[in-house]
C-alpha cells in the first residue's frame, strides 16, 4: 500500500491544504506514487501530526468492515475532514469521514444495517512508523538483557506465539516510547532462537567431554556451524559499515546480549545503554527495517536525524532505502542533510503564511545539493548569524570602496583585507 494524496480541510490546526504524493508531467515514473516522501517545516507546522494521520488511516482501513457490500459501520473516528487515497497492488481506496470509495465505487457509512459482514482490504498491510522518541527505555532494556534470560521468561506458549509473530507478514508497528516488548521479541526472534540451540549444543558437548579435546570440539562445533547459521552474521555484514564510522561494530563472538557492539579500538563490548543516543537510534531503527518483509509497505520516520553527526546524516537515507527497496519511504525532518536525499518534487515544505496559517510548497534545489542551498531555497532560513552577517557586511563594503579607491597603496591594503576576509569565511 501507499498513498497518492492528502487534501486537508482540517485536521487539528491544519486547514485548506493538498498534498499530491505523485510523480509530476513530464517524469518517468509520472502519474505514480513517489517513492519517498519528505516533509519539511518548522516546529508547530504539523509534520508529525500528518504522519499520524496517515498512520491512523490506515489502521482505521485494515479494520474496516462492510456489510453487505454496500455500506460500513464505525466512521473514521477523528477530527479529520478531507480526503486521503491509498493504492495497494490493483485496488485504490479513497477515504473520507464518511465514505470510502473502493476503485471507483462508494460505499457510505450506516449504523443501522444488518447483513453478511466481510473486511474490506484482505491483502497484507504493512506499516512501520519509527517515531521521534524512539529510544524507549523499555526496548534498550530487552537489548540489554542476556538472550537466554529474555527466553527462560517466555513461557512455551508465549515462544510459539512469538515464533508465529515473527512468521507473519501483515504488520503495523510503531516504535516509540509505548512500543511493545513483543514486537521487539518477535523480531529478535532468530537471534533469541539461534543463541537457545548454541548453548544446548555447548552443553551437549561439554557433557560428551568434547572441552577437554580442542580438536574434537571444533569438528563438532563446525559440523553444527554448517547447520545452524548465525543470524547475526548478515545483519552485521550489513550495519557494520555504517557504525565503522563510530568506531564500533556487531560483535559476532560475544554472546551475553542479543545484539552485542564492540569497541572497534580495544573490541570491549559495549552495553547497549552506554552507547551514544544516535548509534541507539540506527540500531533501533535499522534492525526493524532489516529484519521485516517491507514489501509494498510505508514507513514513517520522524527526525531520523536525531543525535546524529552531519556526516551520518548524509547518506541515512540511502541506507534506509536499501534496507527498503520496495517500500514508501516519508519522512519528516529539521536537517538540509536529509533533505538533501530527496529530489524536489519529493520534498513538501509547510510554512506559516501571511495570515498565520499553515501552507505547503515544493521544493527547490535538486537532489544531493549543497545542504547551505537548501537552507536558503527550500527551508528559507537565512543560515547567516549576526556575526556572519556583519562579515558579509564588510566585506560588501570593502568590495566597493577597493572599486573606488584610486591610490595603489591604500587599493592594495584593501585587496588584502578583502581577501583574507573573504578566504576567512569563503565568502
Amino acid at each position: 500500500m501507499n498513498i497518492s494524496k492528502l487534501n486537508i480541510d482540517s485536521y487539528k490546526h491544519l486547514q485548506n491544504i493538498n498534498f499530491d504524493f505523485t510523480y509530476p508531467e513530464g517524469h518517468k515514473k509520472e502519474g505514480q506514487s513517489l517513492n519517498k516522501i519528505c516533509i519539511i517545516g518548522q516546529s508547530a507546522t504539523g509534520k508529525t501530526s500528518i504522519l499520524e494521520l496517515i498512520k491512523t488511516s490506515i489502521s482505521y482501513l485494515n479494520e474496516v468492515e462492510i456489510i453487505n457490500n454496500n455500506f460500513f459501520f464505525n466512521h473514521f473516528n477523528s477530527d479529520f475532514n478531507g480526503e486521503i487515497e491509498f493504492f495497494s497492488k490493483d485496488l485504490k481506496i479513497q477515504l473520507t469521514k464518511r465514505s470510502i470509495t473502493y476503485n471507483g465505487r462508494k460505499i457510505n457509512y450506516d449504523t443501522g444495517i444488518g447483513g453478511s459482514v466481510t473486511k474490506l482490504i484482505n491483502d497484507v498491510t504493512k506499516l512501520l512508523y519509527l517515531s521521534s522518541d524512539l529510544i524507549s527505555t523499555e526496548a534498550i532494556n530487552i537489548f540489554n538483557q542476556n538472550p537466554l534470560s529474555i527466553l527462560n521468561e517466555l513461557s512455551f506458549e508465549k515462544n510459539a506465539e512469538l515464533k508465529k509473530k515473527f512468521a507473519d507478514t501483515s504488520y503495523i508497528y510503531q516504535f516509540g516510547q509505548e512500543v511493545n516488548s513483543e514486537i521487539w521479541f518477535s523480531l529478535l526472534y532468530k537471534i533469541l532462537d539461534y543463541r537457545k540451540r548454541f548453548t544446548q549444543m555447548a552443553s551437549e558437548l561439554i557433557n560428551k567431554g568434547a572441552i577437554g579435546d580442542l580438536t574434537k570440539l571444533n569438528k563438532e562445533y563446525n559440523k553444527w556451524s554448517e547447520n545452524n547459521e548465525n543470524p547475526l552474521v548478515s545483519f552485521a555484514n550489513y550495519f557494520n559499515p555504517i557504525l565503522k564510522k563510530l568506531n564500533l561494530e556487531v560483535d559476532l563472538i560475544n554472546t551475553e546480549y542479543t545484539i552485542p557492539i564492540k569497541s572497534g579500538y580495544n573490541d570491549e563490548t559495549i552495553p547497549i545503554s552506554n552507547l551514544s543516543t544516535g548509534t541507539k537510534g540506527l540500531l533501533l531503527s535499522m534492525f526493524p527495517l532489516y529484519e521485516l518483509d517491507t514489501t509494498d509497505s510505508i514507513i514513517l520516520v520522524d527526525e531520523p536525524e536525531r543525535s546524529l553527526f552531519p556526516d551520518m546524516q548524509i547518506d541515512l537515507i540511502s541506507h534506509y532505502q536499501n534496507l527498503a527497496p520496495n517500500a514508501q519511504l516519508i519522512v519528516a525532518t529539521h536537517s538540509p542533510f536529509i533533505a538533501a536525499a530527496f529530489e524536489p518534487e519529493e520534498r513538501f515544505i509547510l510554512y506559516f503564511n501571511e495570515n498565520g496559517k499553515v501552507a505547503v510548497r515544493k521544493g527547490e534545489s535538486p537532489i544531493g545539493d549543497d545542504p547551505n542551498d537548501i537552507l536558503r531555497n527550500d527551508f528559507n532560513v537565512e543560515y547567516y548569524n549576526d556575526f556572519g552577517k556583519k562579515a558579509y557586511n564588510k566585506y560588501l563594503d570593502l568590495k566597493r570602496k577597493v572599486t573606488l579607491e584610486t591610490e595603489p597603496y591604500r587599493k592594495k591594503k584593501l585587496v588584502i583585507e578583502l581577501s583574507e576576509l573573504g578566504d576567512k569565511y569563503n565568502f
